[in-house]
């Protein structure tokens, strides 16, 4: 089962967070085993179990054991995901719904089987939101924090009571009065569920807080990211994320890419082979495909572009782009 991943955007917003309480930055980064330079694009992923060991040093090194309900309550959705936008430019609060059940894996990625994480339920004439995250109890932190967010999100919106109950999986806290604080309705604990009541009504409540071209424009971003995804999570695109940095010096071997990726020189042919591909082949598009991009901008010289993708000299690459696109890189070039 692939391991679940967090958009870089939560870490860092949490760093930044934990940080304006006292917490040492760099201690952090080490006791969570998160790169400093991963948080540079929030886009980035983290792995979900270094997210985890994050909050949990936080709550440490700020001595805030609810520091998961603060930083919910504190932090803006839209401060760390395109998400977080995207539900700002949908009409209603139901569109805005829907969106995030979309795109919900570019927050929070974890293995649903194809199902939607957020599910809106009935029981008698109440109408619940429903997290249905597998395994909730092993970091309930993510709960408060997420429960916190929407409905601290809300009153921002100036909807003063946007829940009548909260229901969590996990045991009653010592900080539970915060809980009664934040959400200010009865809250259960040891559930069935993770689940807030909302009113009906309230799903119909206008948002529309950017133009419609806006929606547009991030919504087509939004699925770029939810491809790169999905691609990340085939042999290909973990090959081609390893690849693509290491290129121009000259170091796109096997043995080098299946030693960062755990696995066997064997291994890594049996399961590119499984995908339909062997290493030269995936190499050789790879470079294909960045050649183009790089000719395609315009900014880039020939010789350059044979260097970026990893060619010793000019007339090599002059080469394998006539094998490939039947022309010369010059005339790429105009």
């Amino acid at each position: 089962m692939p391991e679940g991943t967090v958009g870089a955007g939560f870490a860092r917003g949490l760093i930044d967070f934990a940080a304006g309480k006292g917490a040492d930055r760099a201690a952090l980064l080490v006791r969570s085993g998160i790169d400093a330079g991963a948080l540079d694009d929030q886009d980035n992923r983290i792995a979900f179990a270094r997210y985890a060991a994050l909050m949990r040093s936080a709550k440490a090194l700020t001595g805030d054991s609810a520091l998961a309900l603060h930083f919910g309550e504190a932090v803006d959705f839209r401060e760390m995901s395109i998400v977080g936008l995207l539900c700002q430019a949908c009409a209603t609060a139901m569109d805005a719904f829907v969106e995030v059940n979309r795109y919900s894996r570019l927050a929070v990625d974890v293995d649903l089987g194809g199902a939607d994480r957020l599910q809106l339920a009935r029981r008698g004439d109440q109408v619940w939101m429903v997290d249905r995250r597998p395994d909730p109890n092993h970091f309930p932190e993510l709960t408060e924090s997420s429960f916190a967010r929407m409905v601290a999100g809300a009153r921002r919106l100036g909807v003063a009571a946007p829940v009548k109950a909260v229901h969590v999986t996990h045991p009653a806290p010592a900080y539970r009065s915060e809980y009664d604080r934040i959400f200010q309705v009865p809250v259960v604990f040891d559930s069935d569920w993770n689940a807030v009541q909302v009113d009906a009504a309230m799903m119909a409540m206008p948002v529309a807080l950017q133009p419609r071209y806006v929606f547009g424009i991030l919504s087509e971003r939004a699925e770029a990211l939810l491809r790169e995804l999905e691609s990340a999570k085939t042999i290909r695109g973990r090959v081609e994320s390893l690849l693509m940095p290491v290129l121009h010096a000259g170091e796109a071997n096997v043995d080098a890419v299946a030693a960062k990726l755990g696995l066997s020189r064997q291994t890594l042919y049996r399961k590119l082979k499984a995908e339909g591909l062997t290493f030269e082949i995936l190499l050789d598009e790879l470079r294909h495909k960045l050649a183009l991009h790089y000719l395609g901008g315009g900014k880039v010289s020939v010789s350059e572009t044979a260097y970026l993708v990893g060619f010793s000299d000019r007339a090599a690459f002059s080469r394998a782009f006539k094998r490939w696109t039947g022309t010369g890189p010059g005339a790429m070039r105009g």
